[in-house]
């Protein structure tokens, strides 16, 4: 009788049991963090002193720390942040984590078509898929380390390389941001690459890209994408317009719409601009040479422009005089190069600005910077897009509240707000007086975990 009265209670006792754990689980996962101020970049406003409560991963409360002690629960872990400024993690809405391309000397570069950037390329594409993941693993930790919590990556990262390396971070196999992957690149052919061996073409290049020349092509391009799990799609369209057609492009844009995935179009030049516009694309990535009427256009129609400020304020010069061999006619030509973007892309900023339209930024980041880690080199475009006039607070948005927006991640990412994940970056000082303090974050959560804390006393 005693051993029959115990089993029901052993069994209730086993049942409950999870439970309790989950609870003092779930307690334990309290955190409450506290700053001098925090910024909340839709309004400008900022809170002082500010205090969030993070439950589970996100973010449960926020307030002043007088407003929320009566809710902390009393195991919740603190995080004092002193006089710091707390805002949303960063968003690098244009990246490729699985290259890391070093320009060739002068005379290299010159003897081959896309010169600067192809030959490494090449060399990215030859190279074993697994180390190609691994040197892409240590990019995504790098980029985490300078307050980049969500990243997407667009392209140029073999088959598959950015969904694995996306899933195996999402699995907490390795560390780094959140990855909206978007496998190969589509594009028409020669794009990219030219006159390759005959027999060696189709195999390198169907490791990097789906080459398109009409409609049944593009949809299978972005069919097979799909069947790898991307997050988005990425057209890349020749500056000039020729290769993809507005019908092809639209093809995509639909196979991708009714798969629910956005496109991003690569478009620097008017006619590639157009292409995209007429074919409904989601988000014009750099759009360089971008009309007052396409912009209206865009506007109108809710079309994104990613801007991406890599080559402003001299960073090729500085990517390169460090460690490569430049003739003194290139490096003279590099200057001169510089002064006349410097002028072209502050036109350019006014206009964006004046139109309207929605932005973000990203740092379209590939290139080996001597000195710097791979977050440090594409933590560069704040202050690029500031030289180029773009004001401080705009700047912030375009990496937080309105890349989310692009991304369609809004419920998720971009806003330290009830509900939103934790993902969070502190700096020492005011990023709207000196958007530089973004160059130098100090403190990085990432779904409630913390990744560093500079602030920390030993």
């Amino acid at each position: 009788m005693q051993r029959k009265a115990f089993i029901p209670f052993a069994v209730l006792f086993l049942t409950l049991l999870p439970a309790a754990r989950l609870a003092a689980q779930s307690a334990a996962a309290a955190t409450l963090v506290k700053a001098g101020k925090l910024l909340d970049p839709r309004t400008g406003n900022v809170m002082s002193p500010a205090a969030l409560l993070i439950e589970d991963g996100k973010i449960k409360e926020v307030g002043s720390p007088s407003q929320l002690q009566a809710h902390i629960p009393a195991s919740a872990k603190t995080i004092d942040l002193g006089g710091a400024t707390l805002l949303p993690g960063l968003i690098d809405a244009h990246t490729h984590l699985l290259l890391d391309v070093v320009v060739p000397p002068t005379a290299e570069s010159a003897r081959r078509y896309n010169g600067d950037f192809a030959p490494d390329l090449m060399l990215a594409v030859v190279e074993s898929p697994s180390k190609r993941v691994l040197l892409g693993a240590q990019m995504a930790r790098e980029d985490l380390d300078s307050g980049f919590t969500t990243v997407r990556n667009l392209g140029h990262a073999g088959i598959d390389g950015d969904t694995a390396l996306r899933d195996a971070i999402d699995a907490g196999r390795v560390s780094g941001p959140r990855i909206l992957a978007s496998g190969r690149k589509i594009t028409s052919l020669g794009n990219y690459l030219q006159s390759l061996n005959p027999a060696l073409a189709e195999a390198i290049l169907r490791q990097e890209f789906f080459e398109v020349a009409n409609l049944e092509e593009g949809r299978r391009a972005v069919d097979e994408n799909l069947f790898y799990n991307v997050d988005v799609i990425k057209v890349a369209l020749d500056d000039d317009g020729v290769g993809i057609s507005t019908p092809i492009m639209s093809a995509m844009v639909e196979e991708a719409h009714r798969a629910h995935k956005k496109v991003a179009a690569h478009a620097a030049g008017k006619g590639a601009i157009q292409i995209a516009i007429d074919a409904g694309v989601d988000s014009i990535e750099h759009g360089n040479e971008v009309t007052d009427e396409q912009l209206k256009t865009m506007r109108d129609k809710g079309i994104f422009l990613d801007i991406t400020p890599t080559f402003w304020s001299g960073f090729f010069s500085a990517i390169t005089e460090p460690s490569i061999v430049r003739l003194p006619v290139s490096r003279a030509d590099q200057v001169a190069s510089d002064e006349r973007r410097h002028a072209r892309v502050a036109n350019f900023i006014q206009r964006i600005l004046k139109s309207g339209v929605k932005f973000a930024a990203g740092s379209d980041m590939c290139w080996f910077y001597p000195g710097k880690t791979r977050g440090q080199a594409s933590a560069t475009m704040f202050s690029h897009l500031h030289e180029a006039g773009m004001p401080a607070l705009d700047i912030i948005r375009a990496v937080t509240v309105n890349a989310a927006q692009m991304l369609g991640w809004q419920d998720r990412v971009g806003a330290v707000e009830p509900g939103k994940l934790a993902d969070l970056i502190a700096v020492s000082g005011d990023p709207i007086a000196d958007i530089g303090e973004l160059e130098h974050v100090r403190f990085v959560m990432k779904d409630g975990h913390l990744v560093k804390n500079d602030f920390a006393t030993p």
